[in-house]
């Protein structure tokens, strides 16, 4: 018997499909010829499956709306299970999850009784409750990680403690996909939060419901979470297509439709399609972020130089929003990778959460330069522990003109120091780089204010004035 991958890979490829058929029957809402059917279950069912078999990658029935018709809706599923053409895999929607014991007999229903290739799991439980199915290690495992539901945020966005809780269950996953059969539902309506687990999760399949009926985006979906090679997502659609007029018509509309996304994605030119995104996709998702929290604003606005600006950045915002601060040390550290130092120097007062936060995930210690010395206790001028001699690195939130880090660098050199990097989030693009570099300083930002901006628009979230507002704050036209 077929893997659940070798069964999936298979139907994608043949029926170059990543739609998935939820098969979710409500008595209610079929056509009244088959109330007249002595199993109409199983005969709608029939008749759906009949229509789009060629057109999906998978079925997934919720065993929810089989048990609520008791013994007969549960003799519907199983004959429903058995009646799938061989090659197509079975995902059954159950999201099981309980103590080992328990965890075992669901696991030996799911997979010898009710022989789906696959079954979701809720993983809240840990390793204990997941593991009784990852020991069948031809079946598919696919935890839930960001759901679809409105509800979804009460926990599965809360940090634990520097990320949310959908990360940690993301991370899990890989760990615990020993037999290469895990892989995780992420829902159509939370893009962001499919971009970033896409990140982390590169290789795996992902269940994605919420299309549709439930408001998610269909493009941006994709755009999310497509693998590098234009796959990995199982895009479920159910009412939208079992309740149509004709199911086999919407089935191959929504079917071309994902084809027509995925094609123009794996043909964009270099470092914009699918192959080519990671580094944007982490950028992009990151401006969303600083957005939605109110950290880049645009409008009519006065710096503290008294000059006017279109846009605003207020990355002090970052410390009241300890998920996006994380996200915002992991893109330092990736810039910090290819430095050597001993030490973090963070300038207050923006940079000093900032500071804290990339500490934490690299375990280098953090100093900072003082704006002004105690007149009391130590008088130090550098708050921290360090020795004459050591590399620091010298982090900020964002470069203007450069005034600033030259005040704070010539601090940490008269303490003997060695100073040589400096590292931003956001270059606003006004001469700090030229400005450090005539003094001997590398600038490494981890955006600029114009990548920033194009970002913003290329996502929909910033008009076509408010761009070309910065644009031309910026000296630049396009």
């Amino acid at each position: 018997m077929a893997s659940f991958l070798e069964k999936l890979e298979c139907t994608v490829a043949e029926n170059r499909s990543l739609l998935c058929i939820g098969l979710d029957p409500d008595l209610t809402r079929m056509p009244e010829r088959f109330s007249r059917d002595p199993d109409p279950v199983f005969a709608f069912n029939r008749s759906i499956i009949d229509a789009t078999a060629d057109l999906v990658c998978a079925y997934k029935p919720n065993i929810a709306f089989y048990e609520a018709l008791g013994i007969d809706g549960l003799q519907a599923l199983k004959k429903t299970i058995a009646y799938v053409p061989q090659g197509i895999p079975v995902i059954l929607d159950a999201k099981r999850g309980d103590i080992g014991s328990t965890a075992q007999a669901y696991a030996r229903a799911a997979f010898e009784y009710w022989r789906a290739d696959a079954v979701t799991v809720n993983p809240l439980l840990g390793y204990d409750a997941v593991e009784p199915f990852l020991t069948y290690a031809d079946r598919g495992v696919l935890l839930l990680c960001r759901t679809s539901n409105p509800g979804a945020s009460d926990f599965q966005g809360l940090p634990c403690p520097d990320r949310p809780l959908y990360l940690v269950v993301a991370e899990k996953a890989l760990e615990w996909n020993t037999a290469g059969n895990v892989g995780l539902v992420m829902g159509a309506t939370y893009p962001r939060e499919l971009a970033l687990v896409r990140e982390i999760a590169p290789d795996l399949w992902f269940l994605v419901p919420g299309v549709g009926s439930q408001g998610g985006d269909l493009q941006a979906a994709l755009r999310a979470g497509l693998d590098a090679r234009g796959a990995g997502l199982i895009v479920n659609v159910s009412r939208q297509v079992i309740y149509a007029a004709d199911p086999r018509t919407a089935a191959q509309g929504l079917r071309d439709a994902l084809n027509k996304i995925r094609d123009e994605m794996m043909a964009a030119p270099s470092g914009q399609g699918v192959a080519n995104r990671r580094p944007e996709g982490q950028r992009e998702t990151l401006v969303r972020e600083l957005q939605r929290i109110g950290a880049v604003r645009f409008g009519d606005f006065t710096l503290k130089s008294g000059a006017p600006s279109p846009i605003y950045l207020d990355l002090r915002l970052l410390a009241s929003h300890p998920d996006v601060l994380a996200q915002v040390a992991r893109a330092y550290v990736q810039v910090l990778e290819r430095l050597e130092y001993h030490r973090l120097a963070a300038i207050p007062y923006a940079a000093l959460p900032i500071g804290t936060a990339v500490a934490l995930e690299t375990g280098r210690p953090l100093i900072y330069p003082r704006r002004e010395a105690k007149e009391y206790g130590t008088r130090k001028v550098i708050e921290g522990e360090f020795r004459p001699g050591e590399t620091a690195v010298v982090l900020d939130d964002v470069i203007t003109t450069g005034a600033s880090k030259v005040e704070a660098l010539s601090s940490l050199k008269e303490a003997g120091l060695q100073v040589q990097d400096v590292v931003v989030l956001i270059d606003r693009e006004q001469g700090g780089k030229a400005s450090l570099e005539r003094r001997g300083y590398r600038l490494h930002a981890v955006m600029t204010i114009t990548e920033m901006v194009e970002a913003l628009s290329r996502e929909g979230l910033i008009t076509g004035d408010q761009r070309a507002a910065v644009l031309h704050y910026l000296g630049r036209t396009g």
